[in-house]
């Protein structure tokens, strides 16, 4: 059997995310939550405040013989705007800031050269300004944000967000 591997990601909502990387061929599950700031077990409310520091990030598992980590950077970058500091979309404020969390060196190097690489394809108008951290404590969401689009894709933010999201990336061939 092959070792599993854990990326972490944020770009913007936690829902969008992980609605995107279920849709990714190798990634076996993912998980919202919290990372990357400094209040101890946050809530979701107290993570929407914007005062902890957190983004909303989703944590996948993924069989790196099915996808590479550098093949999930592919879709991390094309499922949100990474040039924009602390905003996708209409979500506003640091906790929907692009944020890669590295569990490794190597992550880390991949991460950076991927960065380098997309900022000179000229892919985008504007230099990325996602963040290359260390994953330090990962908090889950609760419960009720897991498996969100799935379980509510009827809600507004669902139609109006993710489904556009979601339909884009399946019609590049980004996601199945």
């Amino acid at each position: 059997m092959n070792q599993i591997e854990q990326a972490t990601f944020g770009g913007g909502c936690f829902w969008c995310v992980e609605a995107v990387f279920q849709r990714v061929e190798g990634v076996i599950s993912v998980k919202p939550g919290y990372a990357s700031g400094h209040t101890q077990n946050p809530t979701y409310k107290d993570v929407c405040s914007g005062e902890t520091g957190h983004a909303e990030v989703a944590r996948i598992e993924f069989d790196p013989a099915q996808v590479t980590f550098d093949q999930l950077l592919n879709v991390f970058w094309q499922a949100h705007d990474p040039t924009t500091l602390n905003r996708q979309g209409a979500d506003v404020g640091t906790q929907y800031r692009s944020i890669i969390l590295y569990h490794n060196n190597d992550q880390k190097g991949i991460a950076e050269k991927s960065i380098k690489d997309t900022n000179v394809s000229g892919y985008f108008d504007s230099p990325i300004v996602t963040t290359i951290e260390a994953l330090d404590i990962f908090y889950p969401a609760e419960d009720y944000h897991d498996n969100y689009y799935e379980l509510n894709s009827s809600q507004g933010y669902c139609q109006y967000v993710i489904k556009p999201k979601l339909d884009k990336l399946s019609k590049k061939g980004v996601i199945r």
